[in-house]
């Protein structure tokens, strides 16, 4: 090998040593969710999604419905919008947009799922490069998303809900769930307001990214009748046999221990009834 005596090349080949390869195109052929990584930057295959059936969700009508209807018309080609599933804890947001996603990837097969994680959103620039031009069609879906007073995440979710200079590509949609409408705790609002020396425009940059959704969809604790029809909604898919009066005493007991009442906690009661009775959840 030649010696090379200029220091700026040998720099240089330094550098060139040090960079990371460029990241392999995703194929998107792979399957039809994907996870999105950083460090490097990647998106992994998701072979097999953890979901429910959309028949099983109780109590969700009219979120499902408009949910529907918006994915439907997303995988077609057609304008939709981005959404925001807010409201109770373990009542079904999540479990509604995979179920959803299902639903529609069944007779729309370009349609994929990437799931964003609310730490990784400084890098969703560099994610949605990776699929601006792609033929298939994209909902990326950020579970569990809330900002705290000091948090500057939510700064690169506008890239997403307004695209900045390129506007979103065309080929996704963004589906977000939380707990909070505004994603911001209350109290934090409050404080923020009490402290500013201008409390209305302290807090008007974050409240306000929830209104760049075009959906918001809420989420309400179930009553009785839903939790106990969600059970046996259930026990109904997967060939589960109890006697009514048992399942109704067993069910209620479950719930009562756990302070609430949810999808989430009829789930939890109903693996264990499953496991007592010796039935599979494949």
């Amino acid at each position: 090998m030649p010696m090379i005596d200029d220091p700026m090349d040998r720099i240089a080949m330094a550098l060139e040593r040090m960079a990371p390869a460029p990241a392999p195109a995703p194929d998107f052929e792979a399957a039809s969710a994907f996870v999105w990584h950083t460090e490097p930057d990647r998106l992994e295959p998701v072979a097999q999604i953890s979901r429910i059936d959309l028949g099983l969700l109780v109590g969700v009508d009219r979120s499902r419905d408009t949910l529907l209807q918006n994915t439907r018309q997303f995988a077609a080609g057609l304008p939709a919008n981005n959404a925001l599933l807010w409201g109770a804890r373990g009542m079904g947001k999540s479990s509604l947009v995979k179920a959803i996603h299902a639903e529609v990837h069944a007779t729309h097969e370009a349609l994929r799922i990437v799931e964003l994680q609310r730490e990784d959103l400084p890098s969703v620039a560099r994610l949605l490069n990776f699929l601006r031009g792609a033929p298939q069609r994209f909902i990326l879906f950020c579970d569990d998303l809330s900002f705290g007073h000091d948090d500057a995440h939510y700064k690169s979710l506008k890239a997403v809900l307004d695209g900045g200079i390129e506007g979103r590509p065309e080929n996704v949609v963004l589906y977000a769930t939380s707990n909070r409408r505004h994603l911001m705790a209350r109290d934090m609002i409050e404080n923020e307001r009490g402290t500013a020396i201008n409390p209305s425009e302290a807090v008007e940059e974050k409240v306000s990214l929830s209104d760049r959704f075009g959906l918001w969809l809420g989420f309400h604790p179930c009553d009785q009748d839903q939790y106990l029809q969600m059970i046996r909604g259930y026990c109904t898919a997967y060939g589960v046999k109890i006697d009514g009066d048992e399942l109704y005493a067993e069910a209620i007991e479950w719930q009562a221990t756990r302070g609430a009442r949810s999808g989430r906690v009829a789930w939890q009661y109903f693996v264990d009834l499953a496991g007592r009775k010796g039935v599979r959840l494949d």
